[in-house]
């Protein structure tokens, strides 16, 4: 079994994870409506993707992006009201022993911790259970609320490249965070303050 295999497995076999108030769990068409809800916030989604003008956008969007390729991909559940309030992925890199992190919330659970506690998480995932070497993230230079929940994780800033991404009509700047496994295990993470 190579490295690649190894890692799919191992994200197959932990594709529920549970936290103190939120269960990361795989998304399907039945978050349509709650994916939606944020989805089709101009606000909420900015810096991130393009904003769904319809339901049916989101059910494909939900399809194409979520279901079709599912390894990695998580809902974020409340867990009281058992709806999904954002997603949160881990794009691995088994070749460079490295994974992407990237994340969307509804903006009604923003500032109560809960991105910081789904990106513990992942982290934990990714470095003890993988055993990837770096997790790494990026945002838009003006989307200083995602570079904050970064810092919280314990990610270091490593540079911003500049015009990195052509996105909505413009060449944005994008700030580059990262943080080793050498690191995490010895930083504690910083508390919830979203």
């Amino acid at each position: 079994m190579n490295d690649n295999t190894k890692l799919q497995m191992l994200l197959a076999q932990h594709s529920v994870l549970h936290g103190k108030r939120i269960k990361l769990r795989p998304v399907t068409l039945n978050d349509a409506t709650a994916l939606f809800e944020y989805a089709s916030d101009p606000t909420t989604t900015q810096f991130i993707f393009e904003t769904h003008s319809s339901l049916a956008k989101t059910r494909e969007s939900i399809a194409n992006f979520f279901m079709s390729d599912p390894l990695g991909k998580f809902a974020i559940e409340h867990i009281n009201s058992q709806k999904m309030i954002g997603t949160i992925d881990l794009r691995v890199d088994a070749l460079h022993q490295r994974a992407e992190l990237g994340y969307a919330l509804n903006k009604a659970y923003q500032g109560q911790g809960y991105m910081t506690e789904a990106g513990q998480l992942l982290l934990e995932l990714a470095f003890s259970t993988l055993g990837l070497n770096k997790v790494e993230s990026h945002c838009d230079i003006n989307n200083p609320a995602s570079a904050a929940v970064m810092k919280r994780l314990g990610l270091q800033y490593e540079g911003t490249l500049r015009q990195h991404k052509w996105f909505k009509g413009k060449f944005c700047d994008y700030a580059f965070y990262g943080l080793l496994k050498s690191e995490y295990q010895k930083k504690p993470v910083a508390p919830s303050k979203e």
